[in-house]
C-alpha cells in the first residue's frame, strides 16, 4: 500500500503554491485524484482557469476571501494607507467572525478530504496563512493532520510555517527570497504571480 506523508511548502519567497501545482500535476499524470483547496484565495487567479478543466481527478475549491484582513500593527502605515478601502484591519485575537466562519466550512472539507478515502493527494494551499491571521488554530490543522488516511499525501502552503508543524511534517520546504521585483515597485502580474 502506498504510503502518504505531510509536506509544509513556507518561507517568504515566492513560488510555495506553485510547487503544490506541480505536484497535482504530477499527482494526475500518474492517475492519483487530487483534492486542492485553496484558502484565503478569491476565484481570480489564472492557474484556477486551467487546473478546473484539466482532469475529473482533480477537485478544486476556493475557500473565499471575502475581503482582504490585516491584524492591527502588522503592517507599517504607508503599506496599510494603499490597503485601507480594500481591507479589514481587526486587533490580534479579534479577527471578523465571517472570515473565521467561512474558514472552519472549508477545514471540515479538508478534513473530509483526508479521511474519506476519495484522495489520493490533498493540498491547503495558503491554509498556513490561515494560521497567522488567527482564522484557524494549530489545534484544527493539527486535528486533520491526525484524520488523515494513511495513504493520503498532505501539502499545507504559506509563508510563516510554526515549529510545531513544521515538527509534525515529513518534509519541509522553505522557500527563501533573495530578490524580488516587487522591491522595486512591480505588482503582482497576471499569469505570473496570480
Amino acid at each position: 500500500m502506498f504510503k502518504g506523508y505531510v509536506h509544509v511548502y513556507t518561507g517568504n519567497g515566492k513560488g510555495k503554491t506553485t510547487a503544490a501545482i506541480g505536484l497535482a500535476i504530477r499527482a494526475l499524470g500518474a492517475g492519483k485524484r487530487v483534492c486542492f483547496l485553496q484558502f484565503m484565495k478569491s476565484l481570480d487567479y489564472s492557474e484556477q482557469k486551467i487546473l478546473a478543466a484539466i482532469s475529473p481527478n482533480l477537485l478544486l475549491a476556493t475557500i473565499g476571501k471575502p475581503f482582504f484582513v490585516i491584524k492591527e500593527g502588522g503592517m507599517p502605515a504607508e503599506e496599510l494607507a494603499k490597503w485601507r478601502e480594500e481591507a479589514v484591519v481587526f486587533p490580534p485575537g479579534n479577527p471578523p467572525q465571517e472570515y473565521v466562519d467561512l474558514i472552519n466550512q472549508g477545514l471540515q472539507q479538508a478534513k473530509a478530504a483526508v479521511s474519506s478515502g476519495e484522495f489520493d493527494l490533498v493540498i491547503l494551499d495558503e491554509l498556513i496563512v490561515a494560521m497567522h491571521f488567527e482564522l484557524v488554530t494549530w489545534e484544527q490543522i493539527k486535528e486533520i493532520i491526525e484524520a488523515r488516511s494513511e495513504n493520503v499525501e498532505l501539502v499545507l502552503t504559506g509563508r510563516g510555517a510554526i515549529p510545531e508543524l513544521i515538527e509534525q511534517a515529513d518534509l519541509v520546504t522553505e522557500m527563501k527570497e533573495v530578490k524580488h521585483y516587487y522591491q522595486q515597485g512591480v505588482m503582482y502580474r497576471k499569469g505570473i504571480e496570480n
